[in-house]
């Protein structure tokens, strides 16, 4: 069954700027609260992992269920989003994201790690929410504004995610003496956090951005939709630009998130403490969110390819500085937050031109495949990062990060030489 806009809501051409700005406003405040809880589960996850499992080489599965969380979640998600509108899918993610932080307390004080991985899993249903919020932002912009649109969302995250790792170690103490682990108090926190967030987007985003542009879109376009895998892929399968821009946010995704969740263990080794591994997630955080307006400006003025090369670039750089850091702190503070650059720019130029590349009927499904994509690419990335820095180095890994961003790169090219315009 598939929910539409009642006519008489449907807005006039001179309410759209109106609400546009109230979409994007309900939007950041979201964005800001589950930016404090998402970053939490970022910096404490493999911390705590390596608590409850007793050993380090299962710090990176932690993290790594997170993200799969995400995948798993990502198209029933948008099969909901597509039937029903972006609210109840960002309502319900957020429930989910607060119900996995409370599995993760649990897990951490009868010290179970499956249980741990559970919760962790359902963690990830936050994480859903705040990328899924880019779309929803991107729903009722002007194609040639896509770009910064989504961005302004993406830098709404800033906010909280710079604060949410520097709250951590606060938070934690606050459970000293009690029967909740340290590392596992600011779970607590982040599990409150994803359920105001839901409430704020369950009462304030109305209408429904995406049930409001499929009001408006031309009659052809507004044909029966489906948030189906089936669906997606054969949006992405008849455009070549749909798949670069796929290929551009699952790449950009899994370099960063392998690299990133194997830092603080390599930050440990190097003996900082979680003070330290605060604020050096605090500058990646910072990296990937707070520039984010720069990479949409720069995605509508120079085109979508011009911000994918960048992107290559910014990673490459990244997993140089991360990966020959060794002891300098400084200097893997540096390849993290240039590594947050690159993410951004991948992120927003994949996302705005693959929005541009499908028919409105069939985004849905794309943004969801999109999501299912990029999480899954980088759970198993997460997942064999743990395995080479135990088998090998963090060097290693940075240098595998790195190769992976050759076919997109080879893809950019290609489509840049065949399409010399701005895309």
């Amino acid at each position: 069954m598939t929910s539409t806009v009642d006519a008489a809501h449907i807005p006039a051409p001179e309410e759209l700027p109106a609400l546009r700005r109230r979409t994007t406003a309900v939007l950041i405040a979201s964005q800001i609260l589950g930016g404090l809880g998402v970053p939490i589960g970022i910096a404490l996850a493999p911390v705590l992992a390596t608590e409850v499992s007793g050993t380090e080489a299962l710090s990176g599965l932690a993290p790594t269920a997170s993200v799969a969380g995400t995948a798993l979640l990502s198209l029933p998600l948008a099969a909901l989003m597509a039937s029903r509108g972006r609210r109840p899918g960002l309502v319900l993610a957020y429930a989910i994201g607060a119900l996995g932080a409370a599995l993760v307390v649990l897990a951490a004080v009868v010290e179970s790690f499956p249980l741990l991985l559970l919760g962790m899993a359902g963690f990830g249903a936050g994480s859903f929410a705040t990328l899924q919020a880019r779309f929803a932002a991107a729903d009722l912009a002007e194609p040639d504004r896509r770009g910064r649109a989504i961005s302004t969302v993406i830098w709404a995250t800033t906010i909280g995610s710079v604060l949410g790792p520097n709250i951590a170690a606060p938070t934690s103490r606050l459970f000293s003496g009690t029967a909740i682990p340290e590392a596992a108090g600011p779970f607590v926190f982040a599990g409150g956090i994803f359920t105001v967030a839901a409430a704020v987007v369950a009462v304030l985003l109305r209408p429904d951005p995406l049930l409001t542009a499929r009001a408006l879109a031309p009659r052809d376009e507004q044909a029966a939709r489906s948030g189906s895998l089936r669906a997606g892929l054969a949006a992405v399968a008849a455009s070549p630009m749909a798949r670069l821009a796929l290929v551009t946010v699952t790449v950009s995704h899994t370099v960063m998130v392998s690299i990133m969740v194997m830092t603080p263990v390599d930050l440990g080794h190097h003996g900082a403490d979680l003070q330290l591994v605060g604020l050096v997630i605090s500058g990646h955080i910072a990296g990937m969110y707070a520039f984010s307006p720069v990479m949409g400006w720069l995605a509508d003025r120079f085109g979508r390819l011009s911000v994918i090369g960048l992107a290559v670039g910014l990673l490459c750089c990244a997993a140089l500085l991360a990966g020959t850091a060794g002891p300098s702190h400084a200097q893997s503070a540096a390849g993290l937050f240039v590594l947050g650059l690159g993410w951004s720019a991948g992120l927003v130029s994949g996302s705005a031109l693959l929005t541009d590349s499908v028919p409105q009927s069939a985004r849905a499904a794309v943004q969801g495949l999109s999501d299912l994509t990029m999480n899954a690419a980088a759970g198993i990335g997460g997942a064999v990062a743990g395995l080479v820095v135990a088998r090998a180095s963090y060097g290693w890994l940075n240098a595998i990060g790195a190769c992976l961003l050759l076919p997109m790169a080879a893809l950019a090219l290609l489509r840049a030489v065949g399409r010399p315009r701005k895309a």
